[in-house]
């Protein structure tokens, strides 16, 4: 375990209340915690634990060994008696914001936990309500940089990823013969002016080009929804484009559908970290009239570059 996870952060205070939807924070909180647990740094701490959406698929899929849990699910009543509240800073909700402002109300301290590398200032504000921590939580110094630079009163810790690091110990290296590429989808939440969701501006650029990247030789191709994307989102569009003979990942973990993928495309999604860390191309599909891919890992490659 690295050095800076063998003791706790001063401010997780317990009892602790843990409230989270969106799956990247979560993810996120549920190693650290599962890091502390197993280094028996959480024997005195006391859990209440409220979890809704991807964030409670994460936590079923992991359920960390955590010496004292209750689950909520009310919010007023979880955190009613505690000494802090650690959340995540989703975009597929409001439970999060919810939790942080009701935090603020009782005089309670807020942790937030950023998993991305953008839209920083957005995550604390809805419907003009701007409610910022006491206290955030990034996974690597990039992350650390903006959030200094951008909330300047607020203090903020860079902890190891561990979620990160296990995940990339699970993913063995692409075989010679392997002709699958993995396209990692997200919500993006801007269409550039031209009226279509830019995850499908982004798809449909990447169907463009795809022998940009796997050249002239068949290849099997596999979307993989985002957490947060309802049932049947890309069922038109693979229709539409059935000439590439897309399917859905049938992988139920996104380090399973890494280990079988020699290539990775996707927009800006943290999925496409991991891929890198794990030894994979990895590409951005934001077609040129979009913002170039955020993510400050160097090894991703700009499919509006190389096509």
């Amino acid at each position: 375990m690295p050095d800076s996870m063998q003791q706790l952060p001063p401010d997780l205070a317990s009892p602790v209340t843990v409230v989270c939807h969106d799956a990247g924070a979560a993810n996120l909180i549920f190693a650290w915690l599962g890091a502390w647990s197993d280094a028996g740094l959480l024997g005195e701490h006391d859990f209440r634990l409220l979890l809704q959406g991807p964030a409670k698929t994460a936590w079923l899929a992991k359920l960390v060994a955590l010496p004292r849990v209750q689950m909520h699910s009310d919010l007023y009543e979880a955190l009613q008696g505690a000494k802090c509240v650690l959340t995540g800073t989703g975009w597929a909700s409001t439970l999060e914001h919810q939790a942080r402002q009701l935090a603020v109300d009782l005089h309670m301290p807020a942790i937030a936990v950023i998993d991305h590398w953008v839209n920083y200032a957005q995550r604390f504000e809805r419907e003009g309500a701007v409610v910022l921590p006491h206290a955030i939580w990034v996974s690597d110094p990039y992350a650390a940089d903006m959030a200094t630079t951008m909330f300047k009163n607020v203090p903020v810790l860079d902890l190891p990823n561990v979620y990160l690091q296990e995940m990339v110990k699970t993913i063995p290296p692409a075989q010679d013969d392997c002709r699958n590429l993995l396209y990692v989808l997200e919500p993006l939440r801007n269409d550039w002016g031209k009226g279509m969701p830019g995850e499908f501006q982004a798809l449909d650029f990447f169907a463009e080009n795809v022998r940009s990247i796997v050249g002239n030789q068949p290849v099997r191709m596999t979307l993989r929804p985002h957490p947060s994307d309802p049932p049947g989102k890309y069922n038109a569009w693979m229709q539409a484009h059935a000439d590439l003979s897309p399917s859905l990942d049938p992988y139920g973990g996104l380090n399973d559908a890494i280990a079988h993928a020699r290539w990775v495309v996707g927009a800006e999604t943290f999925a496409m970290v991991v891929a890198v860390a794990a030894g994979r191309p990895t590409f951005s599909s934001l077609p040129p009239w979009a913002q170039r891919c955020r993510l400050p890992q160097d090894a991703i490659i700009h499919l509006r570059d190389v096509c």
